[in-house]
């Protein structure tokens, strides 16, 4: 075997912003749809970052109908003089080159704070864009530059008078990188709304210029605009809109030493947490320094309030972080010069001065307001004594689910059908509705990687219960059990037993609810196993369409007509759901249509081809091999992985569908139900 050479020859190096092309996950995450809405996303953070520093209010964002996208500002304008070093004007090097931009820091720079990619945002978008064009207007003349992936096609110009100032981006995203090009208005409107929400008084507008746009778009206006004097207290305001709440937003801000700190919390009478974080307007989904700053003033300052004013006695423990989070929203944004990100894409700060900032400044501001404010204070308290006492009874109940998980453990509940294999990574475990779909599905499955555990009815509605009340129902613990991860403190993903937890329910009415139900359990308990894809929904057939001995499957109206279509059928005979006839009778039934159709194979031939269709309404109407052929066989089954893109949107669908207010679910019943399909009742 030869010795391959390792030599200056095998030493590449990239130019200019190839390095962009050849990886771009390294810069923007993905080339999915996500990173295709975050090269809006930089453009518009570079906009914001003007704003942040004092210069410009106003930012528009047009989808144009060529697939481009404009981000234009009333900002000071990218500087378009000559750059001493690279002696290219500034423009050009700000888009063509890697790392150059004012927002390194430094006594010198453009900006204080900033939260666009430090100077890599601009050139990274033009590198993956097909064409990108720059219009810059300040110093009263408009100045134009056009790029071809990342490269100049042109000198800058310098064209006509204005008295506007700003910068215009036009860019097109390039179909050889991205996955896809086209551009979701939903998607892009909950961040740019969040983002109008962050920086105090500025305004954003988005156009939707396309002429062709999706059916679930056709519901939003062509024009947006976003504008909120509130800042961050309104966006508390806008995430409990669904939610009984206790007061008012609570709001402070303070400028220290390390960087400039605003809150925003605010209790409900819900049992779940939502706290977002941001650190210079970037969202901070993995938290940081910042976050657990907040979480430890927070549990800190709510306990010493009630034991200064007696509501905490001598002999009773402290509150735990858990219990002064219950029910709790809240909004944390920090700004500071030199921000240290995990991760390209920013997921979780990694500045430790921040934690020490945060909690000086909510043990300050949060002990201040209380104290200004004792009967809202009480509320609150009584809302985090009762999260404690819920937890001590939740404590009891858990710890019976866990000790019969441990007895049981050699035998697990008594209607789970477990599998042979002991490997988690193969095994996957079918969450049935009844007994009917629980014996098709026990006979159908492979028994050495499938489990399957039927529910008896419909499961307690999380969303309005707490954990303790949430144990006592027998059809949930069950599951937990099954699952074998425990929940809770307790809980430990390493323990689950199965890494694809299927829901296979009926396709009516009854069977979505349970869906619901269930989704509901997990988003709110198990969110880990969302977020880590262990969540699947099966997807049965909705018809059988067979002719002669020929058998479809199709999975909705569309692919029953396209059958139909391809096989020239002229009349359709529609069949009720019957019992199946046993193997041997089956076989002599089969054998005498044989016979039959030799016998009048002249006469058959010139009557119109019939078929039938059976409409399936529930599992339980699929004989095993049916359901095993359709529904759960890996090599032709086809499911659904639950994800979880936007936390905040999945956090106010839950709420808005299974809470306890009844106006915000009418309001979304009504407005949606136009755009209801095949609904069963």
């Amino acid at each position: 075997m030869a010795k391959s050479q390792y030599t200056a020859q095998q030493i590449q190096v990239l130019e200019g912003l190839e390095p962009v092309r050849k990886r771009p996950g390294m810069y923007i995450g993905s080339t999915d749809v996500r990173g295709l809405h975050h090269l809006i996303y930089e453009i518009v953070d570079n906009s914001i970052d003007e704003a942040m520093a004092g210069h410009g209010s106003q930012i528009t964002v047009t989808l144009n109908d060529d697939g481009s996208v404009s981000v234009e500002d009333n900002g000071r304008g990218i500087p378009v003089d000559m750059h001493p070093v690279a002696k290219r004007p500034a423009l050009e090097v700000v888009l063509t080159t890697l790392h150059a931009g004012g927002k390194f820091g430094g006594e010198g720079s453009g900006y204080k704070v900033s939260g666009g990619l430090h100077g890599v945002g601009g050139s990274v978008v033009n590198a993956l864009s097909v064409t990108m064009r720059a219009e810059v207007f300040r110093d009263g003349f408009s100045y134009v530059q056009e790029y071809k992936r990342g490269k100049p096609t042109m000198d800058m110009r310098k064209q006509g008078k204005t008295e506007k100032t700003g910068t215009l981006i036009t860019f097109t995203p390039d179909d050889e990188i991205f996955d896809t090009t086209e551009f979701d208005l939903d998607l892009i409107l909950t961040r740019l709304r969040q983002q109008a929400y962050l920086t105090r008084g500025i305004t954003i507008s988005v156009i939707d210029a396309r002429k062709k746009r999706s059916e679930a778009e056709q519901q939003f206006p062509r024009l947006y605009r976003f504008h909120f004097e509130g800042g961050i207290s309104a966006y508390v305001h806008h995430l409990n809109e669904s939610k009984e709440v206790i007061g008012q937003p609570i709001w402070f801000e303070k400028d220290t030493p390390d960087g400039f700190v605003e809150v925003a919390l605010q209790y409900t009478q819900s049992f779940q947490e939502h706290v977002a974080s941001f650190a210079n307007n970037i969202h901070t989904v993995e938290g940081g320094h910042h976050l657990t700053g907040f979480k430890a003033a927070l549990t800190r300052t709510i306990n010493a309030y009630a034991r200064n004013f007696g509501l905490l006695k001598e002999k009773d423990e402290n509150l735990t972080a858990d219990d002064v989070r219950e029910g709790l929203t809240a909004v944390i944004s920090v700004r500071l010069k030199e921000p240290q990100f995990e991760g390209q894409t920013k997921g979780k700060l990694g500045n430790a001065e921040m934690k020490t900032a945060v909690e000086t400044v909510v043990n300050e501001k949060l002990s201040q307001y209380l104290e200004e404010n004792p009967s809202e204070a009480k509320n609150i308290i009584a809302k985090c004594l009762l999260a404690a006492r819920a937890r001590m009874a939740a404590r009891a109940a858990r710890d019976s689910v866990i000790r019969k998980g441990a007895l049981d453990g050699m035998t697990l509940p008594g209607k789970l059908a477990d599998c042979s294999n002991k490997d988690p990574s193969q095994c996957e475990i079918y969450i049935v509705e009844g007994d009917s779909a629980g014996g098709s599905a026990k006979q159908g499955r492979n028994r050495e990687f499938q489990a399957i555990l039927p529910l008896r009815g419909k499961i307690l509605n999380v969303e309005q219960a707490r954990l303790d009340k949430m144990l006592a129902n027998n059809e949930i613990k069950a599951l937990i059990i099954a699952m074998g991860m425990g929940i809770g403190e307790t809980k430990e993903i390493a323990k689950l037993r199965y890494h694809r937890i299927v829901i296979m329910t009926d396709a009516d009415v009854d069977g979505a609810h349970i869906r619901t139900l269930l989704l509901t359990l997990f988003y709110r308990y198990f969110q880990e196993l969302v977020e880590g894809g262990y969540i699947y929904i099966a997807q049965p057939p909705l018809y059988k369409v067979q002719k002669d001995r020929e058998i479809r499957y199709a999975f909705n109206d569309e692919e029953k007509d396209a059958v139909l279509k391809e096989w020239g059928v002229q009349e359709v005979e529609m069949q009720e759901p019957t019992e199946e006839l046993p193997a041997e009778e089956s076989q002599a039934e089969e054998e005498a249509e044989d016979g039959k159709a030799k016998k009048g194979k002249k006469e058959e031939a010139k009557k119109p081809r019939r078929v039938n269709i059976q409409r399936y309404k529930g599992l339980g109407e699929m004989n095993p091999n049916q359901l095993w052929d359709t529904t759960m066989n890996p090599e032709t089954r086809m499911m659904l992985r639950v994800t979880m893109d936007d936390a905040e949107k999945a956090d106010a669908v839950f709420t808005t569908l299974m809470g306890a207010e009844v106006a915000p679910r009418r309001k979304f019943i009504t407005t949606h139900a136009k755009a209801v399909k095949n609904l069963d009742i």
